[in-house]
């Protein structure tokens, strides 16, 4: 009963946090509102109009056409949800260092303390201090069970241990795949972008006839670069936030298992 009511507690806690949908929904018409209010200001171009040359650096990038909102919203989507994958993944961690709590762990689990082994995880919190309390506290009524063998014993532990693994992973993982298809499509969306505005600089020059309106060639060019190069620095920065978050997950995943192996270990030396 004891462990269906602690499941039950994590499941309820890894519900909560940001709606992805609603998230990206929000952060979309915020790019938009700053694509036409921030960016496209008069005061960002000359003659106080959009229609003018840009006089800015911020009007030069509202001149890169209809795909910079987009651009913009994938870049906000990332901060966003790089903060939020921070936040959850530091408090994965726990109150203490992971290295020292494990080395902490297994001292008492040598010493067979498993109550002050309960006890320090309560202290630690986290991901990992869930799952190792699931498997302290599957290890303590394992320990009075008399019905099963020592066999039996440690694959029911190793069981229990795979269980409170599997519940606290998608906690980790969750909105991963977010900047993951952002660092797929940053630079496909910019792409898209780029092209229009190459189909602009030649249309430019093609109907210039012999004499090609440098203005329109200038903006058709621009409009090409600005959507390069924002796709490629969002891409960049989803990349680069993916691995370090990854690296993060596969450090905690680690621990986790080198805490569960001793808790094994210790079953199989002292009972």
């Amino acid at each position: 009963m004891e462990k269906k009511q602690l499941t039950q507690t994590n499941s309820t806690r890894k519900s909560k946090g940001l709606n992805p949908f609603i998230t990206i929904i929000v952060l979309i018409l915020v790019a938009e509102g700053i694509y036409h209010y921030v960016l496209g200001a008069p005061s960002n171009f000359k003659g106080e109009t959009t229609d003018g040359a840009p006089a800015t650096f911020m009007g030069i990038i509202h001149k890169g056409g209809i795909i910079v909102p987009f651009l913009i919203s994938f870049l906000l989507i990332v901060l966003v949800f790089s903060i939020e994958r921070s936040f959850v993944i530091g408090k994965a961690g726990g109150t203490g260092g992971l290295t020292r709590f494990v080395i902490e762990i297994r001292k008492l689990l040598e010493r067979n303390e498993i109550n002050e082994a309960i006890a320090l995880c309560d202290k630690q919190k986290g991901s990992i201090g869930n799952v190792v309390k699931e498997g302290l506290i599957s290890y303590k009524s394992l320990a009075n069970d008399t019905t099963l063998d020592k066999e039996q014993k440690l694959v029911s532990l190793n069981k229990t241990l795979e269980e409170a693994t599997t519940l606290e992973m998608p906690m980790l993982e969750k909105n991963m795949t977010i900047l993951a298809t952002i660092a797929s499509i940053g630079t496909l969306i910019a792409l898209m972008g780029t092209v229009i505005g190459m189909i602009k600089a030649f249309f430019a020059l093609g109907e210039g006839g012999g004499s090609p309106d440098a203005a329109a060639l200038s903006v058709g060019i621009s409009e090409a670069l600005v959507n390069t190069a924002l796709g490629i620095g969002t891409s960049a920065l989803a990349i680069i936030m993916y691995n370090f978050f990854t690296s993060k997950i596969d450090h905690l995943t680690f621990k986790i298992d080198e805490v569960g192996l001793s808790i094994q270990q210790s079953f199989a030396a002292h009972h």
